[in-house]
């Protein structure tokens, strides 16, 4: 691509994350999709990935950029996530794994994901991600890897995505990130999560602003934030800056 383009391309960005109002319009676009739970519409390779394909193109970027060694997710559900990074480690070419770890990983679920073609790339864990055994599993996987990447999707509340914040990020490399999933519920109405232990004041965004005030090896990607607009994730973007 030549200079221009990538010139052009900076302007724009810029743009749109000064356009207050059209971030506005994205997060009420968010809420009122949620509504008819927009991201359980979409699979991956045949299965079902429940996230936003705006977020799944940004990590396709970022994966494709650092072409990380491992990548460790926390919260499997459907596994149409692990398959999706598992296809792209494929494409990379390299020797790339992913690691899923779950509370509860469903017998049927687990069936579905063990039997894909891709299946050769993943490994599960079955266990809070916050719990020691497991912690020291992935710790193991993650030894002498040059680049690891982690994404936080499993328990939304505020202490559990801190706890993880804690012991996973000494795992990520420089350059890396830490992508910490479902920020955006503390731009959400009250009355989107009724059944859920979370909401506002009590989420992954408020975890990561305490966790940025005591850690300095991550920043906030706010370029990324601004050109994806419709985003999961405001504020979970976090690229490691420091060894």
């Amino acid at each position: 691509m030549g200079n221009g383009f990538e010139t052009e391309k900076v302007k724009n960005i810029q743009a749109l994350g000064s356009d207050e109002q059209l971030r506005l319009a994205s997060i009420r676009w968010i809420a009122d999709a949620s509504r008819h739970k927009y991201s359980y519409n979409f699979t991956w390779m045949g299965r079902p990935i429940i996230q936003f394909p705006q977020d799944m193109v940004a990590m396709q970027e970022i994966v494709w950029r650092i072409k990380p060694d491992l990548i460790i997710e926390t919260g499997i559900a459907h596994g149409g996530s692990l398959i999706y990074y598992a296809s792209l480690l494929e494409l990379i070419g390299k020797d790339g794994r992913v690691c899923g770890i779950d509370a509860d990983i469903r017998e049927h679920n687990r069936t579905e994901i063990e039997k894909h073609p891709l299946a050769k790339r993943i490994t599960m864990i079955e266990g809070s991600s916050i719990e020691a055994s497991v912690v020291q599993q992935v710790r193991e996987l993650a030894k002498e890897k040059d680049n690891v990447l982690v994404v936080l999707d499993s328990d939304h509340t505020h202490e559990h995505v801190r706890k993880e914040l804690e012991l996973y990020s000494p795992l990520v490399t420089r350059e890396s990130y830490l992508v910490v999933c479902d920020t955006v519920i503390e731009n959400m109405p009250h009355d989107l999560f009724p059944d859920r232990p979370w909401g506002k004041g009590n989420n992954p965004k408020t975890a990561v602003w305490e966790f940025l005030q005591k850690n300095d090896r991550f920043v906030i990607d706010k370029d990324l934030e601004s050109k994806l607009l419709i985003t999961v994730s405001p504020d979970g973007y976090l690229r490691c800056i420091k060894d």
